[in-house]
C-alpha cells in the first residue's frame, strides 16, 4: 500500500482501495443504498486517522502546512470521543475553567493520544491567565 502524495490525490478517485470506514468497510461499498439497508450506521461515516494523515501529507507537500498541521490534529482527534471533545471545548471558553481544569482535560487528551491538542489546551491556559481569562478557583 503505497501512498504518494503528489500523485494520489483525491484519493477517493485516485486511491479509493486506500480508503475506509473506521470498521474497515472499503469506500466503494459505503452508498446510500447501503445506508438505507442497514450495512451502514452514522458511526462509519467518519475519517479515519489514517485517511486524515494521508490528506495532511497532501496538503503538506502542496505547501499547505497550517492545513496540514490541523488535518494531524484531526487525525489524533478521531480517536476522542465526542462528548469529551464538546466538554473540552466549552473548558476552553473564557471563564469557563480553571488552569488546574484545562491541565486536567489536556492530561486526559493525552490518554487517547490526542498530544498537539492537549499542547493547544495548555497553550490556551497559558494565554488564558495571562488575559484574566480562565475562571475563579
Amino acid at each position: 500500500m503505497h501512498f504518494d502524495p503528489t500523485s494520489d490525490y483525491p484519493l477517493g478517485t485516485q486511491r479509493p482501495d486506500l480508503v475506509s470506514t473506521p470498521n474497515g468497510v472499503p469506500l466503494a461499498d459505503v452508498t446510500l443504498d447501503a445506508v438505507r439497508a442497514g450495512r451502514l450506521d452514522t458511526g462509519e461515516m467518519r475519517a479515519t486517522p489514517e485517511t486524515l494523515r494521508m490528506q495532511a501529507e497532501v496538503a503538506l507537500t502542496a505547501g499547505r502546512r497550517q492545513l496540514a498541521a490541523n488535518l494531524k490534529r484531526a487525525a489524533e482527534l478521531a480517536a476522542v470521543p465526542d462528548a469529551l471533545l464538546l466538554d473540552v471545548y466549552t473548558a476552553l471558553r473564557p471563564g469557563r475553567a480553571t488552569a488546574s481544569e484545562l491541565e486536567q482535560w489536556a492530561v486526559r487528551l493525552e490518554g487517547y493520544g490526542a498530544t498537539a491538542t492537549a499542547t493547544f489546551v495548555r497553550e490556551a491556559a497559558t494565554a488564558y491567565a495571562e488575559r484574566g481569562l480562565l475562571a475563579r478557583a
